[in-house]
């Protein structure tokens, strides 16, 4: 049984599986952005999919924070943009 590599989400500090996640990676140039099949290199920072979470993030630039560097408005309103988000319904 092969196991399915987690993830920290720099928002709400779950563990989650890797493919639940979004990832916004920071290259060795320093430039960010959305790695949206997960491949690019470099160090990442992951994200859940959940509208809480991603406004959290935004709110609280959690972005900065997890690569040390003043991160571009653009990245987070890329974020916000993204189809990944799912709503909570009760």
């Amino acid at each position: 049984m092969k196991k399915n590599p987690q993830r920290m989400c720099i928002a709400c500090r779950q563990m989650l599986d890797k493919a639940g996640l979004i990832r916004v990676v920071k290259s060795k140039d320093g430039t960010i952005e959305l790695d949206i099949l997960g491949k690019k290199d470099g160090r990442g920072a992951y994200i859940c999919k959940l509208d809480t979470c991603i406004a959290k993030c935004i709110k609280t630039k959690a972005i900065n924070r997890a690569f040390k560097t003043q991160v571009n408005q653009n990245i987070y309103d890329a974020l916000q943009c993204t189809n990944y988000s799912v709503q909570i319904t009760n």
